[in-house]
């Protein structure tokens, strides 16, 4: 049951009320965890705008256990290419391998769709010794152009969750008639973030995947934009959020703002300059 507060003119979901769009971007929810390192872009973001930032994921990821996994009758070692689109993938393939008692053959192709995707590698990998691609500007549509380029010698894996694999990369995959299996080796569930979104209006709100979507709605079935700037990286988090009827104005990664923090950066400028 949604709580419901003491004064009926409050925003009961985290939000402005209707007209009450700000003249100023003051409060941004980055619905991921806080980056661990006070050199992240986002910092340098908040001082540059006098902004303030609140980091809270509004998902969290489960491993599906090796003794599940198994029931998908994948055979890790038989395939060549592995086709990773996030840093958890990378960890729950590696834990999966782990768990299995699997060593992936050095020859392995790693398949990124970011450079810093595929940097991440290194934690598990001997980055320089082994064959690691990405996409120039982290959009699926360059990381097909180097998938491309060695489709027909490879059996490809692609890494996802079980309820969030990304629907254009399988159709790519299946029309350009490439050899590919999905591997499930974790699942997304929706974070309790009721209270966050009762008790702070933001000012923008960005998302990252069709499950911090869905997870805004588990929590607040009944929520309204009123105003809010909404922010999405990928295509499948623009269509998330367009299926459910709020106004997207926000998005990454594009050809000029491969990342979300450029993606801010060029909207907060343009409204510096309309001031």
């Amino acid at each position: 049951m949604q709580p419901t507060l003491a004064e009926p003119n409050m925003s009961t979901n985290g939000v402005k009320k209707a007209g009450e769009q700000a003249k100023a971007i003051k409060k941004i929810l980055i619905t991921q965890p806080r980056p661990e390192s006070e050199k992240s872009p986002y910092f340098e973001l908040a001082r540059k705008y006098s902004i303030e930032l609140d980091f809270h994921p509004f998902i969290r990821l489960e491993g599906i256990p090796a003794r599940d996994f198994r029931k998908q009758k994948i055979e890790i070692h038989n395939y060549t290419g592995i086709i990773f689109t996030s840093r958890n993938a990378i960890d729950h393939f590696f834990r999966m391998c782990e768990e299995m008692k699997v060593s992936v053959p050095q020859d392995t192709k790693y398949f990124c769709i970011t450079e810093a995707v595929a940097l991440y590698l290194q934690k598990f990998i001997l980055y320089r010794k082994r064959k690691v691609f990405y996409g120039a500007d982290g959009t699926n549509k360059s990381m097909f152009d180097v998938i491309n380029k060695h489709k027909a010698n490879e059996k490809f894996l692609y890494v996802c969750s079980e309820n969030q694999q990304d629907n254009e990369i399988v159709n790519w995959l299946k029309a350009n008639n490439c050899e590919f299996t999905l591997a499930f080796m974790y699942r997304s569930v929706s974070s309790d973030i009721k209270d966050i979104l009762l008790k702070t209006e933001y000012d923008v709100i960005c998302f990252f995947t069709p499950s911090g979507v869905k997870s805004l709605f588990d929590n607040l079935p009944k929520y309204k934009q009123n105003g809010t700037v909404i922010g999405a990286f990928g295509n499948n988090t623009f269509r998330a959020i367009e299926e459910k009827g709020l106004k997207l104005e926000i998005k990454a990664p594009q050809p000029q703002t491969p990342s979300m923090v450029a993606a801010l950066d060029q909207f907060l400028s343009t409204l510096v300059k309309k001031k």
